[in-house]
């Protein structure tokens, strides 16, 4: 059979879109693999599924693969092409949504200049919750990796992120250190790793290696945790904006228990069909 699918960016950051609500077929982690390779597929960093809600009190679900076949629990970057993509197809008339992801419930509202602000939730900053394997219940941690400390804040967006502060976000070893703490033991699940620079109390430049995905031009829920690591550690103030190699972000976060909310574009690439 023949499967329509939408391809959309946020920033840079890349999906594959699928209608399950119009169009049924079983999509596994082979196919996100298979589709997901940029020689030999569509290419992409996520795969996203659009289903009809198991939850009465929200309008969708969806799901995020990543380019590897992981299956991951949130994606901020999908989750804004996500409200993007159901207003086109026209399989909501609402700006403001309610969607159930695999942990939890977020809300989207479609601005009329096509920004997409998002309620992330609040941040979960027990590393119990994260999860990582820690002896005190705190946000910052010494992590060794390679017999070098570094000292990261290791919290949850929905899915786990160690964010370290740099000073030279260009400079950093994004894509040799990255690695090293996405599968370091102490995170079971692994983790998405930020390197932050902070430019001052309003502005600062992010990078981020995905867990299964690598170095992607955004990460929403990565600019999320970074924005958090950085109001909570008191190096920058909401609202803050962080800039991307892919763009800008704008995020608010007031303080323990308060959501993040998480403001930024959601664009349209393509559409397409292929065979299952």
């Amino acid at each position: 059979m023949l499967l329509r699918f939408t391809k959309m960016h946020g920033l840079g950051n890349d999906f594959m879109v699928i209608d399950l609500i119009s169009q049924h077929a079983h999509i596994t982690p082979k196919h996100a693999r298979q589709w997901g390779d940029r020689h030999t597929g569509i290419g992409f960093d996520q795969l996203l599924l659009v289903e009809a809600p198991t939850n009465p009190d929200v309008d969708f679900r969806y799901r995020v693969f990543n380019a590897d076949g992981s299956e991951v629990e949130q994606c901020g970057n999908g989750a804004r092409c996500f409200a993007r993509f159901v207003l086109d197809k026209r399989l909501t008339a609402k700006k403001k949504i309610r969607v159930e992801v695999k942990k939890g419930i977020i809300e989207l509202d479609v601005r009329s200049d096509g920004q997409v602000r998002v309620d992330m939730g609040p941040p979960r900053l027990s590393p119990a919750e994260v999860p990582f394997q820690a002896d005190q219940d705190q946000l910052t941690h010494v992590l060794e990796v390679d017999a070098q400390a570094y000292e990261i804040a290791a919290l949850s967006m929905g899915n786990p992120h160690a964010v370290i502060r740099v000073e030279d976000v260009d400079a950093a070893p994004v894509r040799t250190l990255g690695p090293r703490i996405e599968n370091h033991p102490r995170f079971p699940e692994r983790v998405n790793a930020g390197f932050l620079q902070v430019i001052d109390r309003q502005r600062g430049k992010l990078r981020v290696w995905e867990r299964g995905a690598g170095e992607t031009q955004a990460c929403g829920t990565g600019a999320c945790a970074a924005a958090v690591a950085a109001i909570a550690q008191g190096w920058m103030d909401s609202p803050l904006t962080l800039e991307l190699p892919g763009g800008r972000l704008t995020l608010e976060w007031d303080g323990s228990g308060q959501p993040v909310m998480m403001t930024g574009p959601a664009m349209r690439v393509f559409e397409g069909q292929v065979r299952l």
